[in-house]
């Protein structure tokens, strides 16, 4: 398959896939079970996921793997399962995607550099051994995603790029502040971010969860200030939930979704897909705004 970088060289926008958790629990997923041992234990649903994305009209689609690092896994005894788990769901992924790209989903460990609990080389470890048994799966690319903390996105970025022949992107979780600026949980900006993850050796970058569309149209022109060459993936949210009896809803319908795709493309996205709330319905309704740019482009 051509590299990813190189279609968005030529200027056309690419489409994501959205979220999985929420289509893990319609499937039948119980609270405090390990998400990511269903690429095991219920392979066919875990492909279906991949599948209906696919189908939607999404160009790649993610890997159920958010969580399968082993430092994540070592909470439901799997820790020893780490390498078959992340393999199991690659190749999940490419059943249900065909000839979509497979883009390998890597998270946060959960384990903090800042007050070394783990140091930077056990770390590298940790990521190193989920982003070889990812490719080995047939993945095309790792997405290290919903980061907070430089030092743990870069060495994950690091540790795939070293020990993997696959592009490499690196998004982050961004919350807006009282003073109307954007931050992680750990103060680091969409400029920081995005200069740290490409300096570190990531393809792409970008901002995922947290965020409705409206709100990454402004993370993404601060990220393309800092940095006017990097690509840009935009993993949005239906919205900014709101609760309702008790229940966290996204609010946003496909429609209201697809209708921002322009200014987002305007402010420098390359790819745009969904995060939290967002279903096949939202892809597709995302894919018809994304192909009226591309036909507008090319024509």
């Amino acid at each position: 398959m051509k590299r990813i970088v190189d279609i968005l060289k030529t200027g056309k926008i690419l489409v994501s896939d959205g979220a999985w958790g929420t289509f893990l629990f319609e499937k039948g997923m119980k609270r405090g079970e390990s998400p990511d041992a269903w690429s095991i234990n219920r392979f066919s649903d875990v492909a279906d996921i991949a599948r209906s994305y696919a189908e939607a009209g999404a160009d790649m689609v993610e890997t159920n793997s958010f969580g399968a690092s082993r430092c994540k896994l070592e909470h439901f005894n799997l820790g020893d399962r780490t390498a078959e788990i992340n393999e199991w769901a690659a190749m999940a992924s490419r059943k249900g995607a065909g000839d979509k790209y497979v883009i390998a989903s890597i998270g946060p460990t959960g384990k903090m550099l800042i007050t070394e609990e783990i140091t930077e080389e056990d770390l590298y470890e940790v990521f190193r051994e989920q982003a070889v048994a990812l490719d080995k799966g047939g993945a095309n690319a790792i997405c290290v995603e919903t980061m907070s903390d430089i030092g743990e996105a870069c060495c994950a970025v690091r540790a795939a790029k070293e020990n993997t022949g696959l592009e490499i992107m690196a998004t982050f979780t961004f919350d807006k502040t009282v003073q109307g600026t954007y931050r992680t949980m750990f103060g680091v900006s969409p400029a920081e971010a995005v200069e740290a993850v490409l300096d570190a050796g990531a393809d792409i970058a970008g901002a995922n969860c947290g965020n409705g569309m409206e709100q990454m149209i402004d993370i993404v022109r601060e990220m393309k200030r800092a940095r006017p060459d990097a690509y840009i993936l935009v993993h949005a949210n239906a919205g900014l939930p709101q609760n309702i009896d008790g229940k966290d809803v996204f609010p946003e319908t496909p429609e209201m979704m697809a209708g921002r795709v322009g200014e987002l493309i305007k402010a420098g996205a390359n790819i745009i897909g969904g995060c939290c709330g967002t279903t096949p319905a939202h892809i597709a309704a995302i894919r018809r705004a994304v192909d009226t740019h591309n036909h507008g482009t090319a024509a």
